[in-house]
């Protein structure tokens, strides 16, 4: 009998049919684990990289609103303030155009609670930090004033003329860089104007001499309202400037004895006198622009309450005191 017989070839054998599950079962596991992990990653970079977002605008917004309330209430070397300055524009009914008050706002609508309370409005106003100077003696109270070459005053700007004593808001009614020589620029003040709120009279309180400076006059706003993006944007003057401020509450420090320091902070409708303000304080409560980056919804204290929000967005409170220099001895 040949070899060959006694040693027949083996048959050649594939996986079997448990094997084959087994392997599958265990690549999808594999699998799942794999994805896991980088769903897990995803949810804490989209977590971390809103967290800086809201880190970054809380700073951005908090140096816009400090920069401001530092130098509100300044009016040129005039150590009485308003008291001494006449406004000649018209419609000083209007809060863009009254210069009433130095500092003012109004205290956004009650809520729920103090955390649900709608975002107040703080109004800033002022002198600019330069003026040009006033290098001639006009011959009358109602006449042009000449101010320093490049001043950099603009037609239908509104300013402050202002020395030691006195001061008048005016708006400009010409060029200044039109009609002067090398040597000034010449600023017009006439009754009226092409553009609004134009002037109520063109004649000052008193002739402002060399010792005078035309500084342009500040009014400052700031709310919240909802951006172009549809998110709650911190707005100045109208204009948008840091996104996701959902509330911003404004807390008023006044000095009720004479000693240049707050004896308490209460919103503006509970304020005595705006003229014995010293100190704001500001809160801003700031949140993601993304959703659904917690599990549930997350609590957060701010404004003397606890807000309990329907979303899953992260939020944090950012608060600053800030003195008004300008009213500090």
């Amino acid at each position: 009998m040949s070899s060959r017989n006694l040693y027949p070839k083996a048959k050649q054998a594939g996986f079997t049919m448990v094997e084959l599950m087994v392997a599958l079962v265990l690549g999808l596991l594999l699998t799942a684990a794999v994805l896991q992990t980088f769903i897990s990653l995803k949810k804490t970079y989209e977590f971390q990289s809103e967290f800086s977002r809201i880190q970054e605008n809380g700073r951005f917004a908090i140096e816009f609103l400090s920069r401001d309330i530092r130098n509100a209430d300044f009016w040129g070397c005039n150590g009485t303030g308003l008291g001494s300055i006449q406004n000649h524009l018209n419609s000083t009914s209007s809060a863009a155009f009254s210069f009433a008050q130095g500092v003012d706002g109004t205290n956004g609508a009650a809520g729920g609670t103090t955390a649900l309370d709608q975002p107040d409005t703080l109004i800033l106003r002022g002198a600019g930090d330069f003026g040009a100077n006033v290098v001639d003696v006009p011959a009358t109270p109602s006449a042009d004033l000449k101010v320093s070459d490049g001043s950099g005053l603009e037609e239908e700007q509104i300013v402050l003329v202002s020395d030691c004593s006195h001061g008048e808001i005016f708006q400009i009614t010409n060029d200044p860089g039109v009609g002067g020589t090398v040597n000034f620029d010449n600023v017009v003040h006439n009754t009226g104007g092409t553009a609004s709120p134009g002037n109520a009279t063109k004649i000052f309180q008193k002739i402002y001499g060399t010792d005078a400076q035309v500084f342009s006059a500040k009014h400052i706003s700031y709310t919240v309202a909802t951006g172009a993006s549809g998110e709650n944007t911190l707005v100045r003057n109208g204009n948008e400037i840091v996104e996701g401020i959902e509330n911003f509450q404004v807390l008023f420090g006044e000095d009720t004895d004479g000693d240049d320091s707050p004896n308490y902070y209460v919103p503006a409708n509970q304020v005595s006198d705006m003229d014995d303000v010293v100190s704001i304080q500001v809160l801003l409560l700031i949140r993601s622009l993304r959703d659904n980056l917690t599990d549930t919804p997350q609590g957060i204290a701010y404004n003397g309450a606890t807000l309990i929000p329907t979303d899953r967005r992260i939020r944090k409170v950012f608060s600053t005191r800030v003195a008004l220099r300008n009213r500090l001895d």
